[in-house]
């Protein structure tokens, strides 16, 4: 799968994760990657001032270290979140 990295990208990762159960926060912070997982909990915290590529990246590597349940996504959704799982980014 090819990431473009645009703001409909990061929507779709968005709303893909708020379908997992997770809230996305964007806050300022001593943090250099671009979101973190808080405590096991269900909220990921990403740094408003990461540019877009970095925030866009850093979700997606997130969401393939996570074991998500999937059976409330549509069949839409289950299909690119398993194109996630199976992205090999390069930076």
């Amino acid at each position: 799968m090819n990431i473009t990295f645009t703001n409909h990208t990061l929507e779709k990762v968005e709303l893909l994760l708020k379908e997992l159960g997770y809230k996305v926060r964007y806050e300022k912070g001593n943090f250099k990657t671009g979101s973190c997982l808080i405590e096991n909990s269900k909220l990921v915290m990403v740094n408003k001032f990461s540019n877009l590529e970095s925030k866009i990246i850093s979700l997606i590597e997130l969401l393939k270290n996570i074991d998500a349940n999937d059976s409330k996504l549509s069949e839409k959704q289950k299909a690119f979140y398993y194109a996630i799982k199976q992205t090999k980014l390069a930076i």
